[in-house]
């Protein structure tokens, strides 16, 4: 299974996408979608989307994972924050992708063991969980892939639980 991670953003958007083969995780690509700040918001929003269409159309995710947003000071990055959230999610379900979504906790759980675990804890366990050999950069792009790992173990206790279910 082919997970595509995605960490929103409208100046940079964090993507990560991760194989999961039994247990074991590989990085298939990561990286970012820039945006330029002195350009016209709907100008940002349309390069995110088509960006993400064809990261989509080349590396042919099975499913892919957003995080969730959380503001708790600055509301008024979250309105852009959220539009570009949508134009992401929009690319993913013309392209028939299943999209599950999770909270940076439900990531912080799923990759480090402990809701509320420091960035830098994260960023630390993508690294030796994906076996890279640095911390990718910019955040963005940890956190994404932080998000797919985070998918990947959801898929694979949901489908234990289903197993335990049907007997």
């Amino acid at each position: 299974m082919r997970i595509l991670g995605i960490d929103p953003g409208l100046a940079i958007v964090g993507f990560g996408f991760v194989d999961k083969e039994g247990n074991k995780l590989t990085p298939v690509q990561y990286g970012c979608i820039q945006t330029e700040a002195h350009t016209l918001e709907e100008e940002r929003l349309l390069h995110v989307y088509e960006g993400m269409v064809q990261l989509i159309d080349k590396y042919k995710p099975d499913a892919v994972a957003v995080e969730k947003l959380f503001f708790s000071r600055n509301v008024t990055t979250a309105l852009p924050v959220a539009q570009a959230r949508g134009v992401l999610i929009l690319a993913a379900v013309q392209r028939g992708l299943p999209v599950a979504e999770y909270t940076p906790m439900q990531v912080k759980q799923a990759v480090v063991g402990y809701g509320k675990a420091e960035k830098r804890q994260v960023q630390e366990m993508v690294k030796l969980l994906l076996k890279l050999s640095v911390i990718p950069k910019p955040d963005d792009v940890a956190d994404a892939l932080a998000v797919a790992v985070c998918h990947a173990h959801s898929v694979s206790l949901n489908s234990k639980l289903n197993e335990v279910l049907r007997k």
